[in-house]
């Protein structure tokens, strides 16, 4: 079970300033442990600290970073088990799934730690002209300087591991706002770094209310602020950040293509189509939202996709046979229920699912919505998904990119003329060819376009965000 009490983390030190922040078990309701929160004061500390870190970091070489990030991935593997049941309470994610995002987080870590000792520069040749006889161009990356990291409820582990991982690697220090309501999964990643030597004031760890939080986005002391989350908060905070440099992985309502070759396979489509419309209770950016189905398959992988949805367990997520757990809160229920009936009243229908009690919402498809209803625009962030017919493969992309999101889209095809048409024309941040678009490696660039925000995570691509290319000419003789 989880401690009575977390504290947080100022300067590499826990601090238990207050317990304040009521964590619940999201299945039952029920306060399953108190956090430590933070106000202005200890933000501004923080963000001090780590300006006053930058000197020790800038001396701290990659080889000790590399051991810190190793020392993380130790205690992990030591601590799965406790880290898992932590983000099954926080974020009522069924047992199965939790496990699953702690092996991501140790994947994250692993590779920051590799990709920590390879930071590397290049040598450029400048001798383009007769006036530029004799001099010779160095590029090396160097941290960009304090950073701003908010994370997000749905992957309370690893989406904070794509930050403070490449974070480490880079030698950047960070303030980090973990969400308020799942916070204890950062908490005990602080405790494990508090057990390393990274210099005073490389990482807080602050939970706070964000109405609470402006520093975070405001303060010209950050050099980068890195956000995941709802687009209509991102976006606002782009507005508030001033000079520093802003990296938004927000929303999507993602759409995967089954193109009518995949007659044969339909049993492995419905599987990833349920997985990718339904794990995690749907509460991903690149859950399955829209499935666009050729026409001439259409009516099979209905029937196959109707009874697979009408089989997934829902219940408790502590049982490992549970598939769907609850969503974050009632209110997220209820919004998407509002959503659902609306679409209803206009004419969709409800072929698997429907039922909703409190947080608790049955995993459930729909066909026949119409394209101006706030299931089938917005990003539903739930258990819900729509089917619907193609003719046309054109058409089928054309559909695919009328949307204000584009994070990832899915396209099940046997056809190599498809699967390069779709990743020329799908206006999306990547293709995932013959799976859904919830597939995610962590060494991957992930990010999307339009709505769907700014810039690439992915270690490797976090960490060139988080350095800056310094230049140095060198005349050879003088």
């Amino acid at each position: 079970m989880l401690n009575k009490t977390y504290p947080y983390y100022l300067a590499n030190v826990a601090v238990a300033a207050n317990t304040d922040l009521e964590v619940t078990d999201k299945f039952s309701g029920e306060v399953a442990t108190r956090v430590a929160m933070a106000d202005a004061a200890a933000i501004d500390k923080a963000i001090g600290y780590a300006v006053d870190a930058m000197p020790a970091l800038r001396a701290f070489p990659p080889f000790k970073r590399q051991a810190v990030l190793e020392h993380c991935v130790k205690r992990f593997r030591e601590r799965y088990d406790e880290l898992a049941l932590a983000l099954c309470i926080e974020a009522g994610k069924p047992i199965n799934d939790s496990k699953g995002e702690v092996t991501r987080l140790i994947d994250t870590f692993k590779v920051a730690a590799e990709e920590s000792v390879r930071i590397d520069g290049e040598i450029i040749n400048l001798e383009i002209s007769p006036r530029a006889k004799g001099y010779h161009g160095y590029v090396k990356r160097v941290p960009i300087g304090p950073c701003s990291f908010i994370s997000p409820f749905n992957f309370p582990l690893n989406l904070t591991a794509h930050k403070v991982a490449p974070a480490i690697a880079a030698g950047v220090p960070f303030v980090l706002k973990p969400a308020s309501r799942t916070p204890v999964g950062a908490l005990i990643m602080g405790e494990i770094l508090a057990e390393t030597d990274l210099p005073k004031g490389a990482f807080s760890i602050l939970p706070a209310h964000r109405d609470g939080a402006d520093l975070f986005t405001t303060d010209e002391r950050f050099k980068l602020l890195s956000f995941t989350g709802s687009p209509a908060v991102g976006w606002e905070l782009k507005k508030k950040a001033g000079k520093k440099k802003v990296i938004l992985e927000l929303g999507g309502n993602a759409a995967a293509i089954v193109d009518g070759d995949q007659g044969g396979k339909l049993d492995y489509v419905v599987e990833r189509l349920a997985f990718g419309a339904f794990y995690q209770s749907g509460q991903s950016c690149i859950g399955v939202q829209r499935i666009l189905v050729h026409a001439k398959i259409y009516d099979a992988l209905r029937e196959k996709l109707i009874a697979k949805t009408k089989s997934l367990v829902m219940g408790d997520p502590k049982d490992e046979k549970t598939f769907v757990g609850p969503m974050i809160s009632e209110s997220e229920s209820n919004r998407l229920a509002g959503w659902m009936e609306s679409a209803v009243q206009a004419g969709a229908k409800i072929v698997a699912g429907g039922k909703v009690d409190g947080a608790m919402f049955e995993a459930t498809l729909l066909e026949d919505v119409k394209r101006d209803t706030d299931l089938y625009r917005k990003e539903a962030f739930g258990p819900v998904a729509i089917l619907e017919r193609f003719d046309d493969f054109d058409a089928a992309l054309a559909t695919v990119n009328d949307s204000d999101f584009g994070l990832q889209a899915g396209v099940f095809t046997d056809s190599l003329a498809h699967a390069h048409r779709a990743w020329d024309l799908l206006d999306v941040g990547g293709v995932v060819i013959n799976d859904v678009p919830s597939f995610r490696v962590d060494n991957m660039p992930y990010g999307g376009v339009k709505d769907s925000g700014l810039g690439r995570e992915g270690v490797r691509y976090a960490i060139e965000d988080m350095t800056e290319m310094r230049l140095m000419v060198m005349r050879e003789t003088w």
